[in-house]
Parts: C-alpha cells; sequence; structure tokens
C-alpha cells in the first residue's frame, strides 16, 4: 500500500545539491542533480553519520564522518560494496512539490564487514607483567644525537627486564600515522574505537601504540623532552589520537584501560616540569591508567641553563637518574602487580554529565 507525503516544495529542495530535512520525525538526506531528486534515509550504515550533511560525488553522497559513499538514489553502496544499502526511497514532483511513497523504500543492508584487529575483547593474556616504553623524541635518524628522555627511558626498560617483566619500547619517530583528524568535532559518535583512521588506513602506524596500551602492556612509561615549556610534538599527535580510547567512556561506558599504570620521564634544558608532568598525568588518567606514588622522573637546570652540552653531560653521567628510572619501572610494576592480582577495575563506568546521547540506526 503507497503512503506519498509531501518533504517540501522543489524551489527549496533543488536549491542546494544535497541537504538533510525532517519530515514526520524522519530524517532524510535529499539531493538534486542534473533535475532529478534523490532520497535516502540520513543515516549512515557505518556508524550513523548525518549522510545530508555530506557531499555530492559524482552519483554518490559521501558520508560527513569516514567517508561512506552510496548511490544518491538507489541507496547502494559505492562499486565494490553494493551489499551496503541504506534506505531509498521513490520519488516523485507534482504540483511543484516533491513527494515520496515511505512504505516502498528498499531495505537497509549492512554487508558483513571483518572487525579490526583491535576491536577484539581487552582480555588480559597471562604471563609476567608487561612494560612498554614509549619515546616521544623526535630527531633526524639519519644524524641522530643524544637525547636525555631517551637514555633514561632505555635505562628503565632494561631495569624492569632484570625484574622479569616483558617489556618493550616504541619510538614514535619511527612510526608513520597520521595526526588527528577531528572527528570528535564532527560528532562524539564519530569519534570511534577502533580510531576511525586505523579503520580506514592499513598504512597508519598508530595500530602499534594502540596494541600497546590498550590490549599488551601492563605498565607504560612515556618518556619527552620539554619543549618551550611543554611535551614534544609528537606526544601531542600522540596524545590526540588517542581521544578515541577515551571517547569509548563516554558513548559506550566502555572502559578499554583496566589495571594499567603510567609512569612518566621528563627531561629538558628549561624548566617547566611540573607544568609537562601535570598535563601527562591529566591526561593519562583521563584514559583510566592508574599511577604509582611518585609517578614521574624528571631533569632540567632551569630558564638560564642554554649551555646544551652541559645539560648532555650532567644527564648521561647522572647516577641519580638512573637509579631514578630504575625504582620509577619498579615502582610502577609493583602497583601494577597488586592491580593485575586483584583484577577490580570496572569494564563500564558512568561519570556523569559527559555521556553523550545515543543514537540508532
Amino acid at each position: 500500500m503507497e503512503n506519498w507525503i509531501d518533504i517540501g516544495s522543489i524551489d527549496e529542495l533543488s536549491a542546494t545539491p544535497l541537504k538533510r530535512i525532517t519530515v514526520t520525525n524522519r530524517e532524510f538526506a535529499v539531493s538534486y542533480k542534473d533535475g532529478t531528486f534523490g532520497v535516502l534515509s540520513n543515516t549512515c550504515n557505518h556508524v550513523g553519520g548525518p549522510l545530508g550533511k555530506g557531499r555530492l560525488e559524482g552519483e554518490y553522497i559521501v558520508c560527513p564522518w569516514h567517508n561512506w559513499k552510496f548511490h544518491r538514489c538507489s541507496g547502494e553502496g559505492e562499486p565494490g560494496s553494493e551489499d551496503d544499502r541504506v534506505p531509498a526511497y521513490p520519488v516523485k514532483v507534482e504540483g511543484g512539490r516533491v513527494l515520496i511513497d515511505l512504505n516502498s523504500a528498499t531495505k537497509r543492508h549492512k554487508k558483513p564487514h571483518s572487525p579490526h584487529p583491535l576491536a577484539r575483547p581487552v582480555e588480559r593474556a597471562p604471563g609476567p607483567l608487561r612494560l612498554t616504553g614509549v619515546s616521544t623524541t623526535a630527531m633526524d635518524a639519519n644524524n641522530p644525537r643524544f637525547s636525555g628522555s631517551d637514555y633514561l627511558l632505555d635505562h628503565a626498560v632494561r631495569a624492569a627486564s632484570g625484574l622479569n617483566a616483558d617489556t618493550r619500547i616504541i619510538r614514535l619517530n619511527d612510526l608513520k600515522f597520521r595526526t588527528c583528524e577531528g572527528y570528535y568535532s564532527k560528532a562524539a559518535h564519530a569519534c570511534t574505537w577502533p580510531c576511525s583512521i586505523s579503520q580506514m588506513d592499513t598504512s597508519d602506524q598508530m595500530d602499534q601504540i594502540y596494541e600497546a596500551l590498550v590490549h599488551w602492556a601492563d605498565v607504560v612509561i612515556i618518556a619527552s623532552p620539554i619543549r618551550w615549556g611543554a611535551a614534544s610534538s609528537l606526544y601531542f599527535k600522540m596524545a590526540e589520537r588517542l581521544n578515541c580510547v577515551q571517547n569509548a567512556i563516554t558513548i559506550r561506558n566502555h572502559v578499554l584501560i583496566r589495571n594499567k599504570v603510567a609512569g612518566f620521564i621528563i627531561v629538558g634544558g628549561q624548566d617547566n616540569i611540573q607544568a609537562v608532568a601535570g598535563q601527562m598525568l591529566g591526561f593519562f588518567a583521563e584514559l583510566g591508567f592508574i599511577f604509582p606514588q611518585f609517578p614521574y622522573i624528571a631533569h632540567s637546570r632551569g630558564w638560564s641553563h642554554e649551555d646544551m652540552e652541559r645539560n648532555v653531560e650532567i644527564v648521561r653521567n647522572s647516577e641519580e637518574l638512573l637509579d631514578g628510572a630504575a625504582m620509577l619501572a619498579k615502582r610502577c610494576l609493583d602497583l601494577a602487580a597488586y592491580l593485575v592480582a586483584r583484577d577490580e577495575a570496572p569494564t563500564s563506568i558512568e561519570r556523569g554529565g559527559r555521556k553523550a546521547h545515543g543514537m540508532h540506526l
């Protein structure tokens, strides 16, 4: 049985190539090209992006969240993905008005997609404690220099190995990964776990950080130089891409980081240690990490000491800093052993005032 409804005037709906409209409490993506209207459900198959706020690319609507494409009239996915379909509505034009038949829409169909490897359940595998060191120092690999933060991180990781922990070091400088592209700024639900970029771009190596922090490590030690009073640019490039880990709590109450400990190593030629440490502590707390007493070690000679050769010499020859790095590793591992043995951290948590509105396809 047909059920034609009026969705607007020809003049209004043809004024722009693509727009989102709401009629009878339903949202539609209305396109106009070469004198022909197309009307689809406004909701993308992927994670529910608003198709009507996207763009036209030939005969396809491109979702503004993650660039999925659907034919503007048939609702079928782009070539190779035709089995992905969003509802498409029959359209007719009468008396200067555009009408669609609600009862004759095609059916939504989601083509099965293999889940991303990072999407597997977060379950700690049996075995010894595991520690990942993350270096955020940037330098020319062909012309390396001494890095105080790297030097102390290497020592902390060796100390952890001596305590029978499995260890890894990830050097952000060696990874090729894209900067955060602001999907959260489009909508909370557009920032997904696994990261939207990682799902779309198999060459993006941020997956190594996600694998280590979410799935593998019990302890993470982040090492950074001080750059103009802040952590390194590579640290912030990584941190922005970790928003998807925190956002899993906001949109689904899903805590990815459980029973995990973070510590920090901060080295700079100038001062501002407490500000750098404060940002790191605040950020990793929001991800769900827990900290030991005295969660960071640091070195700086202050604003007036810009003789970098002397700074390097002090760090390289300081037994005190080496001992501090080793003891930081031990404090982190001791706390991790306590947390892992009890396994009391929640897998979901209501934080109050931070949960995004639900969304349904």
